[in-house]
């Protein structure tokens, strides 16, 4: 479990992540590789319900992000050995107010918000969710976490949102984070199979955002 967004903007290592191509046969990630285009699995009527319900919830994102990464720990105790700065704190309430666990969940609330704002456009929502997928592969967080934090973040925006929150609107969501997550393994698995996991930057370096990224929730990508 990495941080898709390791600072301002989406994580690609020293390469800045291209636009998706203008000839419709899938989207050059700049190593040679190629998006399948993955189709989103969102309807107007939800990409609609997704952002309205974002706009509830921005004014408290730091809020979110803090309780997102709690719970996971508290769910899933094993996803700490992947973030090295957490992995000896046992006291949850000292990880509240770990200055690197907020700075970790604003990253990903980044990435959040960027993957909200591509809602309709497609190609470049698949590109940051494919790179994000890679870095996590350099940074060797694997594939099976990705999911829970969707799940995490759900609880967490569900007291907020309030009587917004319905049936439609957490299925909208579970679907968006569904695709992530399916675009992400892909990117992880592209990039492991093209240059292997470096395992001499696991517990070494900050990951990449997803499980975590610091940088202001409101760059632009």
């Amino acid at each position: 479990m990495g941080c898709a967004l390791s600072g301002p903007g989406v994580n690609t290592g020293s390469r800045n992540a291209p636009e998706a191509n203008e000839s419709g046969s899938g989207t050059d990630t700049g190593t040679g590789s190629r998006l399948k285009s993955e189709p989103l699995p969102l309807s107007e009527a939800q990409k609609d319900l997704i952002r309205e319900s974002w706009k509830i919830l921005h004014e408290d994102i730091a809020r979110v992000g803090i309780i997102m990464f709690i719970r996971l720990f508290e769910t899933h105790p094993e996803c700490k050995d992947v973030f090295f700065m957490f992995r000896e704190i046992d006291d949850l309430q000292e990880l509240k107010m770990s200055k690197e666990l907020q700075a970790h969940g604003l990253r990903v609330m980044s990435f959040i918000e960027k993957s909200v704002a591509r809602l309709s456009q497609e190609d470049k929502l698949e590109q940051i969710a494919f790179e994000l997928g890679r870095s996590h592969c350099r940074y060797s967080a694997p594939p099976k976490y990705y999911e829970y934090v969707g799940v995490q973040f759900i609880s967490a925006v569900k007291p907020i949102v309030k009587e917004n929150w319905t049936q439609e609107v957490e299925e909208s969501w579970k679907s968006l984070f569904s695709y992530l997550t399916a675009v992400m393994k892909r990117g992880y698995h592209e990039e492991e199979r093209k240059n292997g996991v470096n395992k001499t930057n696991y517990g070494t370096q900050v990951p990449p955002v997803w499980p975590g990224g610091v940088g202001a929730v409101h760059n632009n990508v």
